[in-house]
């Protein structure tokens, strides 16, 4: 599916999605990757929600997000709550859902200002 949103400049937003895939202002990437509005986008080193440790996490908290959207991929998994302690510890908002969903509510929330970073699993 591709988005038909205006690029906000110097913004990162998702433009397309697939089974196998996301792209990010016109850039498809084929594996996962951390993406917050005003930032390079990052290749996150997680494979699916089962390989997720409290490190990948940690790492996240480096953006200063606001609320953490974890795209689980093809369908909804739920990390385990103990993986999250640090976002909690932080007082940062966590919504998991499937990758398609995760795009447009990140986009969604960048749109309107918000501190948003996308952890996304392919």
């Amino acid at each position: 599916m591709k988005f038909h949103l205006t690029q906000a400049a110097g913004q990162n937003l998702f433009t397309a999605y697939g089974d196998d895939f996301v792209a990010i202002n016109h850039q498809r990437f084929e594996h996962p990757v951390l993406v917050a509005p005003a930032q390079p986008v990052t290749r996150w080193d997680a494979s699916n929600v089962e390989s997720l440790t409290p490190t990948h996490f940690e790492a996240i908290l480096e953006f200063k997000p606001e609320i953490v959207i974890l795209g689980t991929g093809g369908r909804l998994r739920f990390p385990k709550s103990s993986l999250t302690r640090a976002l909690a510890a932080a007082a940062v908002g966590f919504e998991a859902m499937d990758t398609k969903a995760a795009c447009r509510t990140y986009n969604i929330l960048m749109a309107e200002g918000r501190q948003v970073v996308a952890a996304i699993l392919i």
